[in-house]
């Protein structure tokens, strides 16, 4: 068939081309732009003609920065204003990478899009990867269901150690396999201040207070830090470690008290997207990518799409405007962002 495959110059979306043609079909790439970050585009975009002319495809270079600015970054920045911890890669794979980018594909005649995820689809839903530490179903757990019937992930059922190994064995691929990778924010440069300060001063020295509303500190500006945080405050004659238990934006302060005033049993989402048909159930939960997984007790209200989760267990750290994935055994059947 004619497959679209979302190129970013990297290995997992260069070897993920070479795997479909190999496999018999019509293969496509596009490479998307999506910021201005400087310098990020050209080596990418020479990246991905040479896979092009190496697998003798064609290669599409689309510009989605407005699409991007909408669905991603303005978010993005908007709710560190608000205090709350972003999660810009769960809406990139939603409006844009299977949104925009999907869209795109249809326009030009293809019957498939392709990406370079290592995730699986059973069964009609995102299922985690055979290769456990490079698991993204985390990250893919706010795409419709409706859309997961017009995409592929090649690499879901393999390793990402013997994809850097199948490239380096290719005199033409071998860069792919060697170059150092990016786990950040592809739209940050070093750190998310750094794309705040752009738009705010993030600089505005403020309050540290205990649970009980009680000034015991001072901070360098809210939007430093985020839930857990337990450095770069002052705390007047403090012995023990203090953590950030919530941001009050509005006010320019930070609450803190101990690890154990970080726990939480109840959880509750907005923007909820849920694959399966059931208002009800027991779920094992991810409050951050990261994170282990919790068991929880969830109940769905399908009308504002919005859910409490009772957890069995503490959880620490639980920030407003992260993404809670539920998990079936290694299948993703909700998520929804901590309000």
């Amino acid at each position: 068939m004619k497959i679209m495959v979302a190129m970013s110059g990297g290995v997992d979306s260069t070897m993920t081309a070479k795997i479909l043609q190999e496999q018999g079909h019509e293969v496509q790439g596009c490479y998307m732009k999506l910021h201005t970050k400087p310098g990020y585009h050209e080596e990418n975009i020479r990246k991905v003609k040479k896979v092009g002319e190496y697998l003798g495809i064609q290669v599409h270079i689309l510009d989605l920065q407005d699409k991007f600015n909408e669905f991603v970054y303005d978010p993005f920045v908007k709710l560190y204003k608000e205090g709350k911890t972003p999660n810009p890669c769960a809406l990139c794979n939603r409006f844009i990478k299977l949104g925009a980018l999907l869209d795109f594909a249809k326009e030009q005649g293809c019957e498939k899009l392709a990406t370079g995820h290592y995730v699986q689809v059973v069964d009609g839903l995102i299922t985690q990867a055979k290769d456990p530490s490079k698991d993204q179903s985390y990250f893919l757990a706010q795409v419709p269901k409706e859309v997961l019937k017009d995409v592929v992930f090649p690499l879901g059922d393999k390793f990402k150690s013997d994809i850097k190994e199948l490239a380096k064995s290719i005199d033409v691929l071998s860069e792919f396999g060697t170059q150092t990778e990016s786990s950040e924010i592809c739209f940050v440069e070093d750190t998310y201040i750094q794309v705040l300060e752009k738009h705010y001063n993030t600089n505005l020295p403020g309050n540290v207070v205990d649970k009980n509303g009680n000034i015991v500190g001072r901070h360098q500006g809210y939007m430093h830090y985020t839930i857990g945080k337990r450095r770069g405050f002052e705390i007047y004659g403090a012995h023990e470690p203090h953590f950030v238990l919530k941001i009050n934006a509005d006010k320019n302060e930070i609450v803190v008290g101990s690890k154990d005033d970080l726990a939480q049993k109840m959880v509750e989402l907005e923007n909820v997207n849920l694959f399966i048909d059931k208002d009800e159930f027991d779920s094992e939960v991810k409050i951050r990518y990261r994170s282990p997984k919790l068991e929880a007790s969830v109940k769905i209200n399908k009308e504002d799409k919005t859910a409490v989760l009772m957890l069995n267990q503490n959880a620490l750290g639980v920030a407003q405007g992260q993404l809670c994935v539920m998990y079936d055994g290694d299948k993703v059947i909700a998520s929804g962002f901590i309000k």
